[in-house]
């Protein structure tokens, strides 16, 4: 197992904290990045079994984790060139990038605005996949939801929380490790600061109506870009059916369905996610994208069929004349 330590850099003025394992192994570079609500400290596991043979980083995104939550933009393309530049002041050029839910999200945005910049792209129970999602992060973009939030996340939740896992603890019941960062990412929501982050993050890919913000109509510029799309059957936040659609569009890509699973393969069976992620680098090439090569894709693209337009509705018949009604005068002194 490699061992995971953490590091931390200042980028813009925003401290930006991230874990890192592998440095020395001489193998590519991976880039892991959470989901919403979440932390690198997921991704811990992977990174000890993938670190025996890829240089691995997973970066706390700002207003996650231990990094720093200023009052700012957290759309996914601010996201994507907050990890550019930390990338850039690392020394990385080039790197596989493996995205978790919102992560998934922010990974496309990455690829889409930095595509010489990308070698594979690995999407982990993904959002921008379609619009369905857990009716919890539909309610999160709620006018409000800041006003409520601080009841779900507050002190005496927390303390519940963790009363109810010592009792199973000592039943030898084990909280599945999903939920129990699920809790934990819930919990972090009691921080004035966080909790703000959390909802303009929210708001900027989701409403009420689910997921509002789609890479589907992208993904053809990617068709060059190794791709590989691992889901949880379990999976109750993001239906598996965004993964099995993409996965079926994009012939060359590779789909895993782990069985175990819900929205956290990589917390229920990271080792085995180490070892797929692992195969899936060494048999593919690495892309090599640039901007004649993005020009090259839009410019083959073949225009959508014009939709038909609607048949015109045949003209009302005509009145007899004799069921004809006369209009009544009007007399000339109304007239405007």
């Amino acid at each position: 197992m490699a061992d995971v330590t953490h590091g931390q850099l200042a980028v813009h003025g925003n401290l930006v904290r991230y874990a890192e394992a592998g440095a020395a192994s001489g193998g590519p570079v991976v880039v892991l990045v959470h989901g919403m609500a979440s932390r690198a400290a997921q991704w811990a596991q992977v990174m000890a079994v993938l670190g025996e043979t890829h240089h691995v980083l997973a970066p706390d995104l700002l207003g996650h984790g231990e990094s720093a939550k200023p009052r700012g933009d957290y759309s996914l393309g601010a996201q994507a060139c907050g990890i550019r530049d930390l990338l850039a002041a690392l020394g990385h050029d080039r790197v596989t990038v493996v995205g978790h839910s919102l992560g998934g999200g922010i990974s496309m945005q990455f690829s889409y605005q930095f595509p010489e910049r990308v070698e594979r792209l690995a999407l982990v129970c993904s959002g921008g996949l379609g619009p369905e999602v857990s009716p919890f992060l539909r309610a999160a973009t709620l006018p409000g939801s800041e006003l409520v939030l601080p009841l779900i996340a507050g002190s005496w939740v927390r303390r519940a929380g963790s009363g109810l896992d010592r009792l199973l603890g000592k039943a030898r019941v084990t909280l599945p490790a999903g939920l129990r960062e699920s809790l934990v990412g819930i919990g972090s929501l009691g921080d004035a600061a966080t909790r703000e982050a959390f909802v303009h993050t929210a708001r900027s890919v989701l409403d009420v109506k689910g997921q509002r913000v789609d890479g589907r109509d992208r993904l053809y510029l990617a068709v060059d870009l190794p791709l590989l799309v691992v889901w949880g059957a379990k999976d109750a936040i993001i239906p598996i059916e965004h993964g099995r659609s993409v996965a079926g569009a994009i012939p060359s890509s590779r789909f895993e369905v782990f069985a175990q699973s819900g929205h956290f393969p990589h917390l229920t069976e990271p080792e085995r996610l180490a070892k797929v992620l692992a195969d899936w680098v060494t048999t593919t090439a690495p892309a090599h994208l640039d901007a004649g090569s993005l020009t090259a894709r839009l410019r083959s693209r073949e225009p959508a069929p014009a939709r038909p337009a609607p048949a015109a509705r045949p003209a009302p018949a005509a009145k007899p004349a004799s069921a004809a009604r006369a209009a009544p005068a009007v007399p000339a002194s109304s007239r405007r």
